[in-house]
């Protein structure tokens, strides 16, 4: 069980986010400093053991955030995990490979894209003021990163060394490098050439838009319920929707779900747990996120006990957007306490589908709306899922 204390610890305000300028090897490169990096939830990749970290706890992925002034650049890296970056702010050039024709993919405030692994990317902001974006990793070991060879002899320019053992030595900071330290090779030709070529096409189909999103009213079992009325748009893989007609547009393997939720101004969704942990991000509007102090799931059939409702409020600005690392297990609800609608991004752990288990009030209020859910954890009227059981 939470502490009251322990809730109110999971709550992340954009404000209290401390960032690096040297978290990576590339920050004297000319071009690409300054560059500020954030780490959220989870250890991260940087390279600075300095990095400041606001939450370590594993979450079986990683959410971190990048801000850069106008066209700064970050050079091309690779992951082993899925990289996902999520636009919150500007205009930013995605950019791979090590082609004579730059490839590359542009997004905006509200895109998200995915990035396959084993692929050499990087990002430009070029937009007209400093840009942010949001960055999920997959899994609690991501296996760190690799640098392209241009980089590591850009840094190496600059006095700039990164050691077999991921260390970085500077020697414009008096820090003395010798061959003893063993210097990262980086990827030979031949093997770069190895790896898989994506073409803009192809990069096209996992950027998902803002614009374009796939929202659905009957998502949720509450969504129709009175005061209620939040929506989900899918992104990446299987995540909580209980609309059996929904399908994320990016469904390969991540190690974690993302989807967008969407509560009207005054609506909710309404008192539920799951099983997983998530993190949420307030990208527009303001949301009260209330968890109860008690965490572990009631018996089967009976009333599940209540806590102490602990309040977040969550906000966004034009520059800045709260987070919540969400327990597993625990009730929770949201309230769209703003003007207008609030869109929250929700991060959740696994490839599988994702239950949501209601409180008794809402089953009761649903099945007067003829409403429930199949044996397939979908939303159906309830008057066939009731006789399917006869």
């Amino acid at each position: 069980m939470l502490t009251q204390d322990q809730i109110k610890a999971r709550f992340i305000p954009f404000s209290s986010l401390r960032y690096s300028t040297e978290a990576f090897i590339d920050y004297r490169i000319p071009g690409c400093a300054p560059k500020k990096n954030y780490a959220l939830i989870g250890a991260g990749v940087s390279q600075n053991p300095n990095q400041p970290v606001s939450l370590r706890e594993k979450h079986g992925f990683q959410v971190g955030g990048v801000a850069m002034p106008a066209g700064k650049i970050n050079p091309p890296h690779m992951h082993f995990t899925a990289e996902v970056f999520i636009c919150t702010q500007g205009n930013w050039n995605l950019h791979w490979g090590f082609n004579p024709e730059v490839l590359k993919a542009g997004i905006e405030a509200g895109d998200i894209a995915s990035m396959p692994t084993w692929m050499y990317r990087g990002f430009q902001n070029v937009g007209e003021d400093e840009g942010f974006m949001f960055t999920a990793l997959g899994r609690d070991d991501t296996g760190g990163i690799l640098w392209g060879p241009d980089t590591l002899a850009a840094a190496r320019a600059q006095g700039v060394h990164l050691t077999e053992d991921y260390r970085i030595i500077d020697e414009q900071l008096g820090q003395t490098w010798n061959e003893a330290d063993q210097r990262l090779e980086p990827m030979t030709t031949a093997e770069i050439s190895a790896l898989r070529a994506w073409t803009p096409a192809q990069m096209a189909q996992r950027v998902v838009r803002f614009a374009e999103l796939d929202w659905s009213a009957h998502a949720l079992l509450d969504s129709t319920l009175p005061g209620c009325g939040a929506q989900l748009a899918p992104v990446i893989g299987l995540g909580m929707t209980q609309d059996r007609n929904h399908a994320a547009p990016i469904a390969n393997s991540h190690g974690f779900s993302i989807e967008w939720l969407k509560i009207p101004a005054g609506g909710r969704m309404s008192r539920h747990q799951l099983a997983e942990k998530q993190v949420l991000v307030v990208y527009q509007g303001q949301v009260d996120v209330v968890v109860e102090t008690q965490e572990q799931p009631p018996a089967q059939n009976s009333q599940p006990a209540s806590g102490v409702p602990v309040h977040s409020l969550a906000t966004s600005s034009p520059q800045s957007w709260d987070s919540f690392a969400m327990p597993a297990q625990c009730w929770r609800s949201y309230h769209n306490t703003g003007p207008t609608d609030a869109v929250v991004l929700v991060m959740t752990p696994g490839d599988g589908r994702k239950t949501i288990q209601w409180c008794p009030e809402v089953l009761a209020a649903a099945a007067t709306n003829d409403q429930a859910i199949d044996a397939n954890g979908f939303v159906a009227p309830k008057r066939f899922v009731d006789r399917s059981q006869r």
